[in-house]
Order: C-alpha cells, then structure tokens, then sequence
C-alpha cells in the first residue's frame, strides 16, 4: 500500500517540508528540493532519534546547503543524508525511496514512520 505525501511542485526549490506521522508513527518525514532533485528522509537526528526540525518544515542551514538538527546542530549532507559535523559524525539520515506519480510524491506505506 502507498501513502501520497502531498505535491511535488508544492516544496519550492531550496526547501524543506515535513510530513506527519503516518497513524501510529512517531517521527515523521521530511523531504528537500533542490532544482528538480527532491529527497526524502525519516525526521530523525541518527544521535538521538529525535525530530530533527525544531520549527515546522525548517530543517536547512542558512545558507540552504545542509541540513541541520535543531537540538544540537549536527549538519548533514543534503543528497545523501551524511553527517558532515556534529555528535554523530558520519553516520546517515535514513533515506526513504519514493516515486513521483502525475506530480505527487508516493512512499511505501510502511515509510510513514
């Protein structure tokens, strides 16, 4: 079974957006666009296994080029999920396949962590 996260053209180039829970989940995902490429992650710091946005859909640095944990700053690697800095260094957002169908973004049901 697939979940529709929501439209694709609806995360303008350069941001992020969250997505709910799926019934039951606690986390959530998160996806970021950058020109056309969009990727999709589990919201949560690898560190702690908490939400990695401490404001809605605010999850990129300053400058755009990372994503950045609000609880203690760790940045990652936007394309593939690294951390770059921060107390876990080297380890990895958890990345989560997906597909465009006509304009909306489509995860495995099972993805709605």
């Amino acid at each position: 079974m697939n979940r529709v996260l929501g439209r694709a053209d609806a995360i303008a180039d350069g941001a992020s957006k969250s997505y709910r829970p799926a019934k039951g989940g606690f986390t959530g995902l998160f996806a970021v666009r950058q020109g056309e490429a969009v990727t999709i992650y589990v919201n949560a710091c690898p560190h702690l296994g908490v939400p990695l946005d401490g404001a809605p859909n605010r999850f990129l640095s300053t400058d755009g080029r990372h994503v950045v944990c609000s609880m203690h700053g760790a940045q990652f690697d936007i394309a593939t999920g690294l951390c770059l800095q921060g107390p876990c260094a080297g380890d990895r957002l958890e990345a989560v396949a997906f597909q465009i169908v006509e304009g909306d973004i489509v995860v495995n049901a099972a993805a709605g962590l």
